[in-house]
């Protein structure tokens, strides 16, 4: 599959970011812990020199426990701060407030010097499309701030929401780079749902996501839909079965049954499962 994916809003949210970053204290990233490296935008790190780092491990419930350990070890060997969340449930959120304190203590112990008291941290809240950021914030502050939905795009500009006397918020829109060197990594956000839908081609993908469940997560299929054969296409045909995905004249549906099966991936319908590894820890 051949994927890319850069609307012109884009453009003009990143041009915004780097005009706001000199506002910022702290970056608060977000990424989907089913695909930790491939969900970076690598602007980011570029965006972000000389700044305050956190690393939110997002929808950690939906990714396989022994690499959110693996990926926790390997972000913070890079020098950033590192926490597992659930924006959705909530978990984890508790600790980010010490973890902010604890990231920007050189600022505030700089502000102390000073003689400047609560001023508050101001973090930037960053992320690819449908990773997660609107439905973070949200969680965090105890309100909707912010609009949210299952889908890439929703966030259209920045907006600072104010948490607390020692914290506040900018949210930023989902942005990508304006090209994918290598195409797994496009199939990869496909996979999440950070691509939009329409320009894919979902029974392509299907079959993408079928070969990596045979090949890192092989029970799965006969847990979920009681197939047990081998071949991608002869089990796009036994999902479409399974599932009565029929087209007109008794025909199996392969578009719908691959709609079908990506959803289950996406919802974590099939369990946890992570689709990519920190070198050292690779299958």
């Amino acid at each position: 599959m051949n994927i890319q994916w850069y609307p012109g809003h884009m453009t003009k949210a990143k041009r915004a970011m780097k005009e706001d970053i000199k506002l910022i204290d702290l970056i608060i990233e977000l990424v989907d812990a089913r695909v930790p490296l491939s969900s970076r935008n690598p602007d980011i790190d570029d965006l972000g020199v000389n700044k305050a780092r956190i690393v939110l491990l997002n929808k950690s419930d939906l990714a396989d426990e022994r690499f959110n350990k693996a990926w926790t070890e390997y972000f913070e060997a890079q020098g950033f701060h590192v926490l597992k969340v659930n924006s959705k449930s909530g978990s984890g959120l508790k600790q980010i407030n010490g973890i902010v304190q604890e990231a920007c203590k050189e600022k505030i112990e700089r502000d102390r010097r000073r003689g400047i008291l609560n001023r508050p941290v101001r973090a930037m809240v960053v992320g690819i499309p449908n990773v997660g950021k609107s439905t973070f914030i949200n969680s965090f502050a105890g309100k909707a701030c912010t609009k949210t939905g299952n889908k890439p795009g929703v966030t259209k500009g920045n907006q600072w929401i104010r948490l607390n006397k020692s914290l506040e918020l900018l949210d930023t829109p989902g942005i990508l780079w304006p090209r994918f060197e290598d195409q797994k990594v496009g199939v990869k956000l496909a996979m999440i749902g950070s691509i939009n839908d329409q320009i894919l081609n979902k029974d392509e993908l299907a079959i993408e996501l079928i070969r990596f469940l045979n090949r890192d997560y092989p029970n799965v299929l006969l847990n979920r839909y009681g197939i047990e054969v081998d071949n991608e296409f002869k089990i796009l045909e036994e999902v479409a079965k399974a599932r009565s995905c029929l087209a007109k004249g008794g025909e199996f549906d392969l578009i719908k049954a691959s709609n079908l099966l990506i959803d289950d991936f996406r919802n974590g319908k099939l369990g946890r499962m992570t689709l990519e590894f920190p070198k050292k820890t690779e299958k």
